[in-house]
């Protein structure tokens, strides 16, 4: 149920992101303190989603360098 709820959550985050294409780079202690769950179980969700293929991640090129998330 969280991991439907997280999705939920990074999905409306990239879609109510003004950047062309849209994409959210996403704080895992920021979720986990949203959703009341361990940095650790947000990861390992984050990790599922992706391997699902309902989301794909990328890193930025310019610093910080930050893991992005996009919907595919």
């Amino acid at each position: 149920m969280e991991k439907e709820l997280l999705y939920q959550l990074v999905q409306s985050m990239i879609m109510s992101s003004s950047k062309k294409p849209k994409y959210m780079a996403i704080s895992t202690v920021k979720v986990a303190d949203i959703l009341e769950l361990p940095v650790r179980d947000i990861e390992k969700y984050l990790e599922e989603i992706v391997e699902e293929g309902r989301l794909q991640r990328s890193v930025l090129e310019d610093p910080p360098h930050s893991n992005i998330y996009l919907l595919p």
